[in-house]
């Protein structure tokens, strides 16, 4: 009988200081995650340096809750996971510390983790009967890709978004209608209170490029609509125009994944990412899935968000391929879709 594995996942790509054991890249034994959204939310946004020193602060007691959860020890982990990019080089920097420490001490392998491939991860927490191939959507608020899984930790990237990503853009349009940080969770619970076909707003694409994404377009449409308004004296219906700015960002992702699907054949798509715990596009993703006759996965939302079980199970799978990290292991914050 083949032995399990158990991976102690870390993470601490951004705003989020969390630590997770997963066994066998599937089953969650703990998911710890201490959020600092709180704090930024006085700024109206991620402060990097404020992320960096809430990681020192939060790191080793967030493993150590993991652990307890999960109850086990460092002598009952097979392999320690991390995320060393992409994100923010000073909070990246504390987890791959930490992780190299616990792993030289305790005589363990050290796995680097590319963040986004853990997100594509974070469906088989839920899923144990999802295999590769498969199409999938990661959208967050620094990135929106369409890929494909062909086999484990083997991607090839159909599309990406060319300016601001989606997430950014709810961010962005959130702040602008007054309703704050962070914009994605408060556009979609003022977005059930309008109507989705109430303004026209743009679906961006790029020319000769099927895939790809584009939101900077739609972001400044709905600017410029506030501005006309403002300068009106109008009253802008605010449900209404969340409803719209938000069905515009979901029909491109969807119409992109669907229209994949169908050229390369595949009859599996996953949806990932903080995005990816949006009401409207889950939604959305599902009836259209369904009327073209499309498996659809998704996690649930806890695993949508940054967090350390995700990192566990994409660091499973690396471990099995016999991928190992050195003591070398750095940060990269710009590290690329599919890049070790």
């Amino acid at each position: 009988m083949e032995k399990d594995v158990y991976i102690l996942g870390i993470e601490s790509s951004c705003d989020e200081t969390a630590a997770a054991v997963v066994k066998n890249g599937r089953e969650v034994l703990s998911n710890v995650i201490s959020s600092q959204i709180a704090m930024h939310t006085l700024y109206g946004g991620v402060v990097p340096e404020l992320a960096s020193r809430k990681h020192i602060e939060n790191i080793n007691p967030v493993i150590t809750q993991a652990l307890s959860d999960a109850g086990m020890t460092l002598q009952d982990i097979t392999a320690v996971a991390v995320t060393y990019g992409p994100g923010l080089v000073g909070a990246l920097l504390v987890g791959v510390a930490e992780a190299k420490a616990l792993a030289y001490a305790a005589h363990l392998p050290l796995v680097g983790v590319n963040h986004m491939e853990g997100h594509v991860c974070a469906n088989f927490l839920e899923n144990t009967e999802l295999e590769p191939p498969f199409l999938c959507l990661v959208v967050s608020g620094g990135h929106t890709h369409l890929v494909r899984m062909k086999d484990y930790g083997e991607f090839e990237i159909l599309g990406c978004t060319h300016d601001d990503a989606a997430g950014e853009a709810f961010d962005k349009v959130a702040r602008a209608v007054g309703l704050g940080y962070p914009g994605g969770p408060k556009i979609d619970a003022e977005a059930r209170k309008g109507n989705p076909q109430a303004i026209s707003f743009p679906r961006g694409h790029i020319e000769g490029s099927r895939y790809d994404f584009s939101f900077s377009g739609l972001k400044s449409a709905v600017l410029n609509y506030l501005n006309q308004a403002e300068m009106k004296g109008e009253t802008v219906n605010r449900p209404d125009l969340a409803a719209s700015f938000q069905a515009a960002v979901v029909d491109s992702l969807v119409s992109r994944a669907i229209m994949a699907a169908e050229e390369f054949g595949e009859d599996k798509i996953v949806i990932a990412g903080g995005v990816a715990s949006n009401s409207c596009f889950r939604e959305t993703m599902e009836r259209e899935c369904r009327a073209h006759g499309i498996k659809f996965y998704r996690p649930r939302p806890i695993f949508c968000t940054d967090n350390a079980a995700m990192i566990a199970s994409a660091g499973y799978y690396d471990y099995r391929k016999g991928i190992r990290s050195g003591w070398d292991l750095n940060a990269i914050p710009n590290l690329k879709f599919g890049e070790r």
